[in-house]
């Protein structure tokens, strides 16, 4: 896995075969344990296996996001990779100065102070009490809660713990970043400060794994992508297809959801397929701006319908939504009785505003009510040109008039 095809880049990150297994123990009072104390361990506690067999490699200088639903061992892995946690079986093995920003406060002592928590993270994270002296000021200038850096840590909102966790984090000149998802704490504009950073590791070349539901996120800052699935490698590859295949299996627990509430719901329409068709009629993945799109969609009816309905969006690769609609919306109203088998719904975009770059179209079918049925992601994809006068994802004719005196 790496940003570049390079054969020589080395590995710095090596996971072997790794397994880990937690006992849950159901006796959990002092009370209940003094209870049960004598009587077969095993029949208060159970155990849990988080990761089952997990082996890949990452190269120096890649962005890795680890993606999967909840309880899928997304931050078990991380912790298993930073060397928090000791794997149950298999092994780690990692090259250079490593700075993990887990789950909020980890590492951080309550009864201290700001400060005192700085000195102390730093010497965790290997430097000097000299180094830190000499990049405490810089350290507690990114965080910008120099008012409180003598306040126990205790007191510190959710917000602050992060301000402060990745700024000295970032100034350990780690060669490894290891970041589980606590950054969507922080407010927005510290959100863009700490993605500037991570921007400015990557061009140095060090090393980023992400834990991160977001596909925005992770099209915005990885070139690779793991998805976990019940502790397991569900897929290693692109980034793209990595968000594609984690909204698959996101979508597959939200199927299972709505079988098990209505087993009929889940098997009586289907999204067959998605197709985008350029002005004069012909599928095509190359599209003008300015031209008129047709978003055909075929949904597959396994009995008759009175009443059904389809949506659509349309989203650029880091999974910002551009557009969407559904029938309801632009009628008022469902799409009104529908045979068993194809039915073929046209969506028209007359002279559709897009700019240049990859979009890619999302489809769903819905029951009378509006509850999902069948969702398809990125069952189609087109291409918009490149404009050196325009970027964006909206064409605009715009207009520059001579400039003036003020």
């Amino acid at each position: 896995m790496t940003k570049a095809s390079t054969v020589d880049t080395p590995d710095v990150i090596v996971i072997d075969d790794v397994s880990k297994t937690f006992a849950l123990r159901k006796d959990n009072s002092l009370k209940e344990r003094i209870v049960t104390l004598g009587r077969r361990g095993r029949q208060h506690r159970e155990e849990f296996q988080s990761l089952k067999d997990v082996s890949f490699s990452i190269q120096a200088g890649s962005s890795i996001a680890l993606m999967g639903p909840n309880g899928s061992g997304k931050s078990t892995l991380l912790k298993v990779i930073g060397g928090i946690i000791e794997p149950s079986q298999g092994s780690v093995m990692r090259r250079g100065r490593l700075a993990a920003l887990l789950e909020l406060g980890a590492g951080f002592h309550p009864d201290l102070s700001g400060r005192d928590n700085v000195y102390l993270n730093a010497a965790i994270l290997g430097l000097t009490r000299e180094e830190t002296d000499q990049r405490f000021d810089s350290i507690v200038a990114f965080s910008e809660i120099g008012d409180f850096i003598d306040t126990q840590v205790k007191f510190y909102s959710s917000g602050m713990y992060v301000r402060l966790a990745f700024a000295v984090a970032v100034h350990t000149d780690p060669d490894i970043l290891l970041v589980d998802e606590v950054l969507a704490v922080g407010d927005e504009a510290f959100q863009r400060k700490c993605m500037d950073k991570i921007r400015e590791f990557q061009r140095e070349g060090r090393t980023i794994v992400l834990v991160s539901h977001s596909a925005a996120q992770v099209m915005d800052i990885c070139d690779q992508g793991v998805v976990l699935q019940h502790g397991e490698v569900a897929f290693i590859g692109a980034a793209a297809e990595a968000t594609k295949v984690h909204r698959e299996i996101m979508e597959g627990k939200r199927q299972a959801r709505v079988e098990a509430e209505d087993p009929r719901a889940a098997n009586e329409y289907v999204v067959k397929g998605i197709r985008v068709l350029n002005s004069v009629g012909e599928v095509s993945q190359d599209i003008n701006p300015g031209d008129d799109i047709h978003i055909e969609i075929t949904v597959d009816h396994a009995v008759a319908h009175s009443d059904w309905q389809t949506s659509f969006s349309i989203d650029t690769p880091t999974g910002q939504q551009v557009f969407g609609t559904s029938v309801r919306r632009l009628t008022g109203d469902t799409h009104g009785p529908a045979p068993a088998g194809l039915s073929v719904v046209d969506y028209v975009l007359p002279a559709a505003p897009f700019s240049g770059g990859q979009y890619f179209v999302n489809a769903q079918v819905m029951d009378e009510q509006g509850v999902g049925a069948d969702l398809l992601w990125q069952g189609a994809r087109f291409y918009v040109p490149m404009s050196e006068e325009r970027t964006g994802t909206v064409f605009i004719d715009a207009e520059v008039a001579p400039a003036r005196r003020a």
